[in-house]
């Protein structure tokens, strides 16, 4: 069947043409009469859960062999494939979902973080009268509202400020932003408005001040994207889907049509990547929904199928918070090579990003020091001067690949618009490719009703329009409070409990240790400075975590905020997890890996789930940066007077002058000054900074170390911020701090 564009449900029918024919106030009164219909008409179809709880894992994999025959099989854990899941079977259908990594493991969960319309697709809309660019954003806009009503728990309005550097700007950029607050009509989250040079700089002291005319201020809304991933599968999982992370498609099933004689998809070979079982899991209709590897399952039903995805990466930084102000975010419109930046907080971090450049496709997507780079020397334009943007300062980077949909000839990824297609394939395969995080629900809708349509499925209309994801429904801002007062818990975790869970908190805090402290009574942390608790690892396993991996970076976004934070809980989850899974010694002490760093998965039950997520971290969380940074090739660049300062500094410690230092030096200079410290901490301090691993630190590394600090190419060093505080506190005796600072990579 010829390549062909999704058909729009009732609500989005010709939303173009009747906004042209009726004017954009009559079309937004119009809009909000259809979406008013459509909660009503959804209200009146929906069931309750036929789970309380998702089902396990195992329950899910038996349910798949043993169906003789599904409605519908989707492949891909996503946001669109479990929303597809989700619409599916909310609708009646026997629906199955298989995901070969875990939920989110994907595009979905290395977002910016925005729910939102598209500031630049609409000015691209109004620029070249593109009604199909300004369909996309109305309809982006109607499913931004959606999500914050069912998800409050993981979204919230987040307001951006757009700063103004010339005169001409402020009318020019005035009338995109106020259109932009027409478009969304009832649904606009807050009204925008404009700031003096005075007024913008309270809101963000941080930014750059000169020439600085004055801002706008726009709203758009802010999530948890692999959480919200996560809640989509579950929700769907309790309405009685049969969902399974780490199952691999490994072939698709084709029979006869009687009727036709032609050959149709009937489901797919499927093999469990955590025991290597394969059985056939047949369905009437299948839906290939997996992301950048769209044309991937496309070729299992036909090798000669045109490549319809054109994949692009996006990468992102992660620093800390004082970059940014609590709750403002940043939009810079046209960045050096014309892209846009935005410079958002998230989760008490800041997040900057994000790049748009072609790629291949890969499981493993590792972010480039060249695009790390381009994002702080954008964030630098933007800052003020006092403020020193430093590449130590990156806590987490991460590269997520977008599966663009374009024309094969088209090279320049910038132009394409994310707006979502349905294919269609002669042997019936449904393919839904393009699109963008905001709008799966709607491309979830025209999905399965393509699905329905031309397998002739016996379903109703969409009923997913105002249906809460887990968590949502009987969430309010105020719940946190009742965790602290009926579980003891601090007041930072239950807040963090409480937005990441929503009415499932309670669950996670019954589960909670106790402390054994006056306060909090419960809620052993992970790590110091981050509200996880150990109680959501044992959470996490009911929410299908399999690995140490989906644990870090999914179940929990340590893994995305700060890489060393993650690498210091990695032990206590993998404990934790290897007793909950009753893992094998073997599971936690062995792995072997290919040439390229992949893990060889020859049998995962021997597969060493400390050295899997630590790799992880290493190459596809910027952890690698690190190390990059100080090497034993890095240059000293130092002017003669720090050398001698810095010289001077190293032989305090280096009392006998042999060149170098070991732990037996560190100690004596600690003891005289009685600060006690284990040996274990002392090891990896040194450990930073050993770059040949001798296990000593000579002098021109630490030397090389300072000159990294100074060009804040490294900032948080332990052995510099350690010898730095001896060195000034010897006579004093004042203890010196040396927990890992919020320095970065």
């Amino acid at each position: 069947m010829a390549f062909q564009k999704a058909v729009k449900g009732t609500i989005l029918v010709g939303g173009g043409a009747l906004a042209t024919v009726l004017g954009l106030s009559q079309f937004a009164h119009y809009r909000r009469k259809q979406v008013s219909l459509a909660y009503v008409e959804a209200a009146g179809y929906l069931t309750e859960p036929v789970n309380r709880e998702p089902p396990s894992r195992e329950a899910q994999l038996m349910t798949l062999k043993n169906t003789p025959e599904f409605d519908i099989l989707v492949i891909g854990g996503g946001a669109t494939g479990c929303g597809c899941a989700l619409d599916a079977v909310t609708r009646g259908l026997k629906t199955a979902l298989v995901e070969r990594d875990d939920f989110s493991s994907g595009t979905s969960s290395r977002s910016t973080k925005l729910i939102h319309g598209g500031v630049r697709y609409l000015q691209k809309a109004i620029m070249n009268l593109d009604v199909e660019q300004y369909r996309m954003v109305k309809e982006a806009l109607h499913e931004r509202a959606n999500l914050l009503e069912i998800a409050p728990h993981l979204s919230a309005p987040l307001p951006i400020m757009l700063p103004l550097y010339k005169w001409w700007q402020l009318p020019y950029y005035w009338v995109g932003i106020k259109m932009y607050d027409l478009v969304a009509g009832s649904q606009c989250l807050k009204s925008s408005y404009v700031l003096s040079k005075s007024r913008a700089l309270e809101h963000f002291p941080m930014l750059q001040k000169d020439k600085l005319v004055g801002a706008i201020v726009y709203y758009d809304g802010q999530h948890n994207d692999a959480r919200m991933n996560l809640a989509i599968a579950l929700t769907a999982a309790r309405y009685g889907a049969a969902t399974a992370n780490y199952m691999e498609v490994v072939s698709l099933l084709k029979k006869t049509d009687p009727e036709t004689g032609k050959e149709r998809v009937s489901g797919a070979r499927c093999k469990d990547v955590l025991t290597g079982q394969e059985f056939d899991v047949r369905a009437k209709c299948v839906i290939n929904a997996s992301g950048p590897f769209t044309d991937s399952v496309r070729k299992m039903d036909d090798k000669n199928v045109v490549p319809i995805c054109q994949p692009s990466a996006g990468v992102h930084i992660v620093m800390p918070g004082y970059y940014s102000p609590e709750n403002m975010g940043l939009l810079d419109p046209a960045t050096s090579d014309g892209r846009v930046i935005f410079f958002l907080p998230w989760e008490k971090m800041t997040i900057a990003g994000t790049t748009d450049t072609p790629t291949d496709v890969t499981h493993h997507p590792i972010p480039s020091e060249e695009d790390i780079n381009f994002i702080l020397n954008e964030v630098r334009n933007y800052l003020s001067s006092d403020v020193e943007v430093r590449r130590g300062d990156v806590l987490a980077a991460w590269s997520g690949i977008r599966p663009l949909v374009t024309d094969p000839k088209s090279a320049d990824t910038q132009s394409i618009s994310r707006n979502h297609v349905v294919d269609i394939s002669d042997s019936g395969l449904i393919t839904i490719a393009g699109g963008k995080w905001t709008t799966y629900r709607s491309m979830a809708e025209d999905t399965v009703n393509a699905a329905v349509k031309f397998h002739n499925l016996n379903a109703g209309p969409s009923r997913t329009v105002g249906l809460f994801l887990q968590g949502g429904k009987d969430w309010s801002p105020t719940l946190y409070i009742r965790l602290v007062q009926d579980y003891g818990l601090e007041s930072e975790v239950a807040q963090h409990l409480a937005k990441t869970y929503g009415d499932k908190a309670f669950e996670v805090a019954k589960m909670a240790s106790v402390t054994g402290k006056r306060w909090p009574v419960v809620g052993v942390r992970l790590v110091s400075e981050f509200p996880y608790i150990e109680a959501e690892v044992k959470y996490g396993i009911k929410e299908y975590a399999c690995t140490a991996v989906d644990m870090i970076s999914r179940r929990t976004r340590l893994a995305f905020l700060n890489v060393q934070a993650a690498e210091e809980a990695l032990p206590r989850i993998v404990e934790l997890m290897g007793r909950e899974l009753n893992w094998s010694e073997l599971r936690k002490q062995c792995v072997t890996y290919d040439s390229d760093g992949s893990t060889v998965a020859t049998s995962w039950s021997s597969q060493e789930e400390l050295e899997t997520a630590t790799r992880f971290l290493y190459y596809e969380m910027g952890y690698k940066s690190r190390t990059e940074q100080l090497t034993d090739s890095t240059e000293i660049s130092l002017l003669p007077s720090d050398i001698d300062r810095y010289k001077k500094r190293f032989h305090k410690f280096d009392e006998d002058e042999k060149g170098f230092i070991t732990i037996v030096d560190v100690q004596r200079v600690l003891e005289s000054i009685n600060v006690q410290m284990d040996e274990n901490t002392l090891h990896e301090i040194l450990c930073e900074v050993d770059l040949n691993k001798n296990g000593q630190v000579e002098l021109h590394e630490f030397l090389q170390l300072m000159s990294a600090v100074q060009k804040g190419r490294v900032s948080g060093s332990r052995l510099a911020i350690l010898m730095k505080t001896a060195e000034e506190n010897l006579d004093r005796r004042v203890p010196i701090p040396v927990d890992r600072s919020c320095g970065g990579l």
